[in-house]
């Protein structure tokens, strides 16, 4: 199984061979394209959406969140107004003696 992370959280995807006609491996890798998806996010897609027709309910799992995070992010939660400017110390600042 191929583990993905989501919000912070893993999740697992089920791997598996899938054995395909060529000419509809090629169709699926035009659809694909077409669409800006990968071969295997396409193949998803058309397989909810025929699940759908048939009425079959198909829970959505969250898209991971992508990219780097931001220079200096930490992770920890800060309201608006507490948002720590760039070379901002962390810890209070000390007193002159």
């Amino acid at each position: 199984m191929q583990a993905a992370f989501i919000d912070g959280a893993m999740t697992a995807k089920k791997a598996f061979p899938l054995r395909l006609d060529p000419a509809l491996h090629e169709a699926l890798e035009r659809a694909a394209a077409a669409d800006l998806r990968s071969l295997n996010a396409q193949i998803e897609v058309l397989l909810r959406e025929a699940l759908a027709k048939r009425g079959v309910k198909v829970a959505v799992t969250p898209a991971p969140k992508r990219g780097r995070p931001a220079a200096g992010d930490t992770g920890e939660q800060r309201s608006p107004n507490e948002q720590r400017h760039p070379g901002e110390s962390r810890g209070p600042s000390p007193r002159p003696s």
